[in-house]
């Protein structure tokens, strides 16, 4: 290959790689805090609430001191659904709903990875240890089209 064809290869290739269509099928990184100890707010904190569509990756950090945490993801009907409670356990019935995937059984300090495809709609991201969600520890995530 002459180097004209070389440079002209190479600057197709770096367009095409910045074009949009391009861009929609890399990943998004959404970096997630669980925070929360006995006693103080229980928190999951997103540093982005509303992500397009596509494939989602959720780098997933337990900043509590002493308590251990998870992070549960569920696909809502909508914005306003709520989750059935199992009053006596103080969790989620995970039986009753549909989990999407989880980063489990996060040690303080510790971190985890997982990976979705969502589709446009509404999502629950929560933490399902018992008491957590009852305390708080949910949120909600927006995706788009």
């Amino acid at each position: 290959m002459t180097i004209g064809k070389t440079i002209t290869a190479a600057a197709f290739l770096a367009l095409i790689a910045s074009s949009p269509s391009f861009a929609a099928t890399s990943p998004v990184t959404i970096h997630v805090s669980l925070a929360g100890e006995g006693g103080s707010a229980m928190t999951i904190k997103l540093d982005q609430s509303t992500v397009k569509a596509g494939k989602i990756v959720f780098d997933v950090t337990n900043e509590a001191m002493s308590e251990d945490h998870e992070l549960v993801l569920i696909k809502l009907k909508d914005e306003k659904q709520t989750l059935p409670l199992l009053k006596d356990k103080h969790r989620v019935d995970e039986h009753k709903i549909k989990s999407l995937g989880e980063v489990a059984d996060l040690k303080p300090g510790d971190h985890g990875t997982m990976t979705a495809m969502l589709k446009p709609g509404a999502y629950e991201l929560m933490c399902n240890v018992k008491g957590h969600y009852e305390a708080g520890m949910h949120t909600v995530l927006t995706v788009t089209k």
